[in-house]
């Protein structure tokens, strides 16, 4: 095995990963449209019956905002990397994986609470949640590994950059599991509220805690350094 083809086996530069990530979450925020189609009407009831349809959108927006932040958060996070090593690419295809499933729960929830039926709603949002946690626990791992190994980062990142970035993964854990237990036991719709509302925190948390101003910065632990 010669020098040269040890190097590029061994490369560490995150510019693959991050142009696969993308690749992969372009590909499933286009497979989400997929579910919007036209709805069998007879003729002159075709406004009824879009409107009847408004799950679909409600899930659809859901699960648009939710992959958009992911490629928010991805770029946030992957911009203070510096290298890779082989547990940072386990993490991120991780985050893909779970990312990948969500067309899946979204069309089962469109489709349940369109059609009314109570039972299929709730496990329908159940599983919506479950791909939620799985996806905060890949970030968690993610978050975990860059916190564990600073040396991945930039010189420029705090110290505490990932260490607290795992606090975001474990709200949406919590959340997610929570909505999961309401929407299953108790009403549908109240599961759909917290999945159209955690991609709005993500979105606005995208650049990380330790960007954050005003008074909730005063809460967060100090660190050498400063957000690139």
């Amino acid at each position: 095995m010669t020098e040269a083809w040890e190097q590029r086996i061994s490369d560490p530069d995150t510019r693959r990963a991050e142009a696969f990530s993308d690749a992969v979450l372009a590909i499933v925020i286009t497979l989400l449209v997929l579910d919007l189609h036209p709805p069998p009407e007879r003729p002159g009831t075709l406004l009824t019956k879009l409107l009847h349809q408004w799950p679909t959108y409600v899930a659809y927006v859901a699960s648009y905002l939710y992959v958009a932040v992911v490629w928010l958060n991805h770029k946030a996070a992957f911009c203070r990397v510096r290298v890779m090593d082989r547990g940072l690419h386990w993490a991120n295809l991780a985050v893909l994986f779970s990312t990948a499933l969500l067309p899946w729960p979204t069309a089962m929830v469109s489709t349940a609470i369109a059609e009314g039926a109570g039972s299929d709603a709730r496990v329908a949002v159940a599983v919506y949640a479950l791909v939620g946690v799985l996806t905060s626990l890949a970030w968690l791992a993610l978050f975990h590994h860059l916190g564990r190994h600073p040396e991945l980062a930039w010189e420029h990142v705090a110290e505490n950059f990932f260490s607290l970035e795992r606090v975001r993964a474990l709200v949406g854990i919590v959340l997610y599991t929570a909505a999961g237990l309401v929407g299953a036991l108790l009403h549908p719709l109240t599961a759909l509220a917290v999945f159209c509302f955690l991609p709005l925190f993500y979105g606005v948390t995208s650049h990380g805690l330790t960007e954050l101003s005003g008074p909730l910065r005063r809460f967060l632990p100090r660190g050498r350094g400063h957000g690139g």
